[in-house]
């Protein structure tokens, strides 16, 4: 197991801002092979560390930890009232067009229960899942034929913004669940990242804002 600590971009007696890396598990996993993961990594510098969210291992980007039970409560009370900021940077395969501005994509989600963990829309059954997504300006290294988007989850279902953007027609480059084969060849990892991280500090009330920008 590596026991590479994990980058702090942020720590006080209360919490910790983490980042972790695609390929890593936010919590330990079942079996002896997926115990390597950020909170245990966070534990080893951190021995108080406790979960607040997760990011989906294939994922990376900013994470927010707890250093008590008042705490945890606390800010896992800010992320079930929707008062936690999350902006992600990701790379799809397709065009979008005219979306410069703000759009919206309310595409109810359930566990496919016959191919678990995937994920899919089910206007009947499906919870509610709402998310916001806008083009983010082109970077040089983008693959052609791809498009670098802005995503906001409203809502926090599990695989929500890959999902949602499959269903339209925009699949994440490097996703091994919803992506095409060809798509999930153009990157040796999933182009999704938590960039943006906003929220209010439970104790001091002070608004607390992080950014870390992806390596893709």
């Amino acid at each position: 197991m590596s026991t590479d600590g994990p980058l702090c971009l942020y720590q006080d007696e209360h919490l910790l801002v983490l980042h972790k890396p695609a390929g890593l598990l936010s919590v330990p996993g079942r079996g002896p092979d997926k115990q390597d993961c950020l909170i245990h990594r966070a534990q080893q510098h951190w021995p108080d560390a406790l979960v607040v969210h997760r990011l989906d291992m294939a994922t990376s980007g900013l994470v927010l930890l707890a250093r008590n039970k008042a705490t945890q409560a606390a800010l896992s009370q800010a992320f079930a009232e929707r008062q936690v900021h999350k902006r992600y940077v990701a790379v799809a395969w397709g065009e979008l067009h005219d979306a410069d501005d703000w759009q919206c994509i309310n595409a109810p989600l359930r566990c496919d229960w016959e191919r678990r963990p995937l994920q899919i829309v089910d206007p009947i059954q499906g919870k509610p899942s709402l998310t916001r997504y806008r083009r983010a300006p082109a970077q040089h290294g983008t693959p052609p034929g791809c498009t670098r988007l802005l995503l906001e989850p409203v809502t926090g279902r599990s695989h929500q913004l890959r999902v949602h953007m499959a269903h339209l027609n925009l699949p994440l480059v490097g996703d091994a669940l919803y992506a095409p084969q060809p798509v999930q060849a153009l990157a040796p990892r999933l182009l999704l990242h938590a960039q943006t991280l906003g929220f209010t500090h439970p104790h001091s009330r002070q608004a607390m804002f992080f950014e870390h920008p992806p390596d893709f």
